[in-house]
C-alpha cells in the first residue's frame, strides 16, 4: 500500500517536472508584442494584415461584420446631428424630410437591413449632405472608411454579406478593449497584445501642448517611453512612416514654421533625417535604436522577449514620416518588414547577451 503510493506520488511529481519543462521550451519560443500608439495608430492595420495572413476564422469575420455596420450608422448619426445643428436640414426636399428622424431611430447595435440602407444612401446623395460636408470639412468628423462603406451601402446591408479583405483594413478599431493576435514566425510564436489608444494616459501630459501637433506629440510619447524606468534594458525599432502625405504636406507648409530649427526647406530626405535626429535625441537612456521605414502612422510595440537568452525587451516605434524605401500599410509587405525587423533585432539582442558583439546605440 505504502510503496503503490509512493509510486503513484513520485509518477505524479515527475509528470509536473515534464510539463514545466514542456512550457518552459515553450515560453522560450514564444514572444509576447505589447502594441501601443496614439489615437490615430496603424497598429490596428497591423493587427489586422496579421489577421489576415493567418487567415480569418468565422467568429472574427462576424466581429467584423457587426464592427462595419456600427461604424456606419455612427457616422451617418454625425452627419444626421451636424445636418440638424447647422440648419442645413432645411434644404431637404420635401419627400427627404423623414430621413433624419429615421436614421436617429437606429440604434448603433442594430444590424443594416435594406430600409436602413436605402435611407442613409439616400441621405448621403442629398444636396444637403454634400453642402454640409464641403462648407464643414474641419467641423464634421467622419472616419477615412465611412465614404468607403457609405459608397457599398446596399452590399453591406445583404443577409449574406461576408466582409472582403479591403472592408476588413479599412474597418475602425474599436476603442478601450484588448485584442490579442498570435502568429508564427518560424520556430517563433509571435503573440501580439493590443490594449488600444493611449487615451487615458495622455490626458496627464497633452495640456502641456495646447496646439500640439502629432510629430510633437509622438516625440512627447517616446521621450516617456525611451527615458522610463521599466525599459532600462530595452531595444528600440524605430519606424518613420506616412513618407506621401509628409511630403505633400512640406511642400504646402514650411516646416520650419512649426520646428524653427529645421533648415532643410521642402526636401523631404533631409526633413527625415532631422526628425531622426529629434528622436535620438529624446534617447538619454541611451538604448540600442534600429532605424527601419514603412508607410502607417504612429505606434509602438514592446516586445517583451521573456526567454533565457533573450532577456532584453524590444520596442518597436512608429512615426509620422519616412526614408526613400518604404512600403504601404494596405500591404502585407509592411508586416513581412515588420516582422524582418523583430527577427533581425531578436539576433542582435542573442549576439550582445552571448558577448558576441558589443552593445552599441546606433
Amino acid at each position: 500500500m505504502g510503496a503503490s503510493s509512493s509510486r503513484l506520488a513520485r509518477a505524479r511529481s515527475e509528470a509536473i517536472d515534464r510539463q514545466l519543462k514542456a512550457d518552459s521550451l515553450q515560453s522560450k519560443k514564444e514572444v509576447p508584442v505589447l502594441l501601443l500608439g496614439s489615437d490615430h495608430a496603424s497598429k490596428s492595420t497591423l493587427v489586422k494584415h496579421i489577421k489576415l495572413l493567418r487567415g480569418l476564422t468565422p467568429e472574427e469575420l462576424a466581429a467584423f461584420r457587426s464592427a462595419i455596420h456600427r461604424t456606419v450608422i455612427d457616422s451617418v448619426h454625425g452627419i444626421v446631428l451636424a445636418l440638424l445643428t447647422s440648419g442645413l436640414d432645411g434644404m431637404l426636399a420635401e419627400e427627404h424630410r423623414h430621413l433624419p428622424d429615421v436614421i436617429l431611430r437606429v440604434k448603433l447595435d442594430n444590424a443594416l437591413n435594406s430600409e436602413i440602407a436605402v435611407a442613409i444612401e439616400t441621405l448621403w446623395r442629398t444636396p444637403a449632405v454634400v453642402r454640409l460636408l464641403d462648407d464643414n470639412e474641419d467641423e464634421v468628423y467622419l472616419p477615412d472608411s465611412a465614404v468607403y462603406f457609405f459608397t457599398q451601402i446596399q452590399h453591406l446591408a445583404q443577409p449574406e454579406y461576408t466582409p472582403t479583405e479591403e472592408d476588413v483594413l479599412r474597418t475602425p478599431a474599436q476603442k478601450n478593449t484588448i485584442t490579442e493576435t498570435r502568429f508564427s514566425m518560424g520556430g517563433l510564436s509571435i503573440r501580439f497584445i493590443d490594449v488600444g489608444p493611449l487615451r487615458s494616459e495622455r490626458k496627464k501630459w497633452i495640456h502641456c501642448f495646447e496646439s500640439c501637433n502629432r510629430m510633437r506629440e509622438s516625440l512627447y510619447l517616446f521621450e516617456s517611453i525611451i527615458n522610463s524606468r521599466w525599459f532600462l534594458r530595452t531595444s528600440i525599432i524605430l519606424f518613420f512612416t506616412e513618407v506621401d502625405a509628409f511630403e505633400a504636406k512640406i511642400r504646402k507648409i514650411p516646416l520650419a514654421r512649426y520646428f524653427p530649427e529645421y533648415t532643410g526647406g521642402p526636401d523631404v530626405i533631409k526633413a527625415a533625417k532631422y526628425f531622426l535626429w529629434c528622436f535620438m535625441q529624446e534617447n538619454r537612456a541611451r538604448l540600442s535604436v534600429y532605424p527601419q521605414c514603412v508607410f502607417a502612422c504612429f505606434l509602438f510595440l514592446l516586445l517583451p522577449l521573456i526567454s533565457g537568452s533573450f532577456s532584453v525587451p524590444v520596442v518597436l516605434f512608429i512615426s509620422l514620416l519616412s526614408l526613400p524605401f518604404l512600403i504601404g500599410t494596405n500591404d502585407t509587405k509592411c508586416v513581412r518588414l515588420v516582422f524582418a525587423a523583430i527577427k533581425e533585432t531578436i539576433i542582435q539582442n542573442a549576439l550582445k547577451n552571448c558577448k558576441i558583439l558589443d552593445t552599441q546605440v546606433l
